[in-house]
């Protein structure tokens, strides 16, 4: 991202996507460009949240282990169409969006097709394995809605020609594409639920312990995979932070061959500068949000940076940033069981703006005022400065909590943590904390850490590794392949 270069001071490092052509070549066994594509392993994420819906086409170099962006496809999630007669609306996104099983799935099938259709990739021949997820469960009442929503994404995947043994784990090495059966480890070690090197949390499933926990997982092995694009070795231990809509991340300890998941963040992320910009009123009061104002990058300096900074400080007064305390099943929101996580020594920090959002009418007004004081220049640039701030208390609570050591690595991905001037602040406040080893070496910032996530996931389940450039594994160290062989031969599982 150049528009970082021109900063003063220490430059953060920034992963961002790197194009690919080659997949764009139309299949042909006869043509000369197959051995240049036949190594590439193409994944598609497809991702339902409550702001964007996106198909995201990442292709992993299979001899390197890099992937590489190939397409991406977004629209608003409240765009998708409005229940039918006979449907039965199981749930809503944050905003109040209702959902039915079948506008969901008709919502990804068409966004997969036209994701496909502008990278000219053939969904029978070209396109290898398919991650869904979403964080609109963040905001679901039970679990049979997050059930139902699961099942729309799968429904809609299958209507777009997806096929079902492309988005189940690989069984054999007979069920791995011929062209990266010499790439696979499946007959050295199985996948046993680890992505990128972390267990998920252990006694309990994801959505008991935090509803969008598998977005904190796709988000970690993200920036992971995108890390490497920045000279930045993101192994464990690790804290992840995704600023979607919702926030969601985990924090990882330094075992290994498998490293634990040790913390799990909850709560209002992007949420937060959606509502101040609906205060101004240009955007819709209940489902506007940031990005349908703020296009670029806006930079203040002098008497209107500590302005912004001052109005950033004034938005922190509503936010609360804590260890989720034993006996919420909600924060910011979002479904939780702290009980359940304390029982198995995952600690969950949370973000909110007063008790389960009651306070984001505050903000709104706060954005109002900004607004008609300064316009809409001072509202952009009071959500860098407010975003740091939300990453040092986020960070600070872990540490408080004995999660963090001075060689954890930190990274940041979605659009409330990477965009404007919030990579530059956000390293700076990392640094005058006086508490890394390293911070500017440690601190990295990912682009759809989501999407890389889902092809390395992709990867971890059809035991598709790269030795020579791991993934797994700690900070510094090399490959645990003959760790992983060694334990999975004593028979030792969890």
């Amino acid at each position: 991202m150049s528009f970082i270069n021109k900063l003063l001071g220490p430059k953060p490092r920034i992963a961002k996507s790197q194009p690919i052509d080659v997949v764009h070549i139309k299949p042909d066994p006869m043509s000369i460009y197959k051995k240049e594509i036949e190594d590439y392993y193409i994944a598609a994420s497809v991702e339902v949240g409550n702001t964007t819906t996106k198909c995201i086409l990442t292709a992993t170099n299979m001899s390197t282990g890099m992937a590489q962006h190939v397409n991406k496809t977004v629209r608003m999630t409240r765009d998708v169409r409005p229940p039918k007669a006979g449907e039965e609306v199981f749930g809503k996104t944050l905003t109040g969006v209702a959902l039915t099983r079948e506008s969901v799935s008709e919502l990804v099938t068409n966004t997969i097709a036209d994701c496909l259709t502008e990278a000219n990739i053939d969904i029978k021949t070209n396109l290898h394995f398919v991650v869904r997820s979403t964080g609109v469960v963040a905001g679901f009442a039970s679990p049979e809605e997050v059930g139902i929503f699961i099942q729309a994404l799968a429904d809609g995947c299958l209507k777009a020609g997806v096929p079902p043994k492309e988005m189940t784990p690989a069984m054999s090495i007979d069920t791995i594409p011929e062209q990266f059966k010499k790439h696979s480890l499946i007959e050295k070690v199985s996948f046993l639920g680890a992505v990128a090197g972390v267990l998920p949390p252990t006694g309990a499933t994801g959505v008991e312990i935090v509803a969008n926990e598998m977005e904190g997982e796709l988000a970690t092995a993200g920036i992971k995979e995108g890390a490497k694009w920045a000279q930045v070795d993101f192994r464990n231990p690790c804290l992840s932070l995704d600023f979607g809509t919702t926030l969601d991340g985990r924090i990882t300890n330094d075992e290994h061959p498998y490293a634990k998941t040790i913390g799990n963040f909850c709560g209002l992320a992007g949420a937060i500068p959606d509502t101040i910009v609906q205060g101004t009123g240009l955007v819709d009061p209940k489902t506007g949000t940031a990005l349908d104002i703020f296009k670029e990058k806006v930079s203040v300096s002098g008497k209107k940076a500590k302005q912004a900074e001052k109005y950033a400080e004034e938005i922190h007064e509503h936010i609360s940033i804590e260890v989720v305390p034993v006996g919420r099943d909600r924060y910011g929101s979002v479904p939780v069981d702290a009980k359940a996580a304390e029982t198995i020594g995952v600690v969950l920090i949370g973000c909110d703006v007063g008790h389960d959002g009651s306070d984001l009418p505050a903000l709104a007004e706060i954005g109002k005022e900004i607004y008609a004081e300064h316009g809409i220049e001072m509202v952009a640039a009071t959500m860098d400065p407010s975003a740091a701030i939300s990453v040092r208390r986020l960070v600070q609570t872990a540490i408080d909590a004995g999660l963090v050591t001075k060689e954890t690595a930190i990274g940041i991905t979605g659009r409330a943590g990477i965009t404007g001037n919030k990579p530059a602040l956000i390293l700076k406040e990392m640094i005058d904390m006086n508490f890394f080893e390293d911070a500017e070496s440690q601190v990295v910032f990912v682009d759809d850490g989501l999407a890389r996530g889902a092809a390395v996931m992709a990867r971890c389940m059809n035991s598709l590794g790269v030795p020579k450039n791991p993934i797994g594994g700690n900070r510094g160290g090399g490959c645990v392949l003959a760790e992983r062989i060694a334990l999975q031969n004593a028979g030792m599982g969890w």
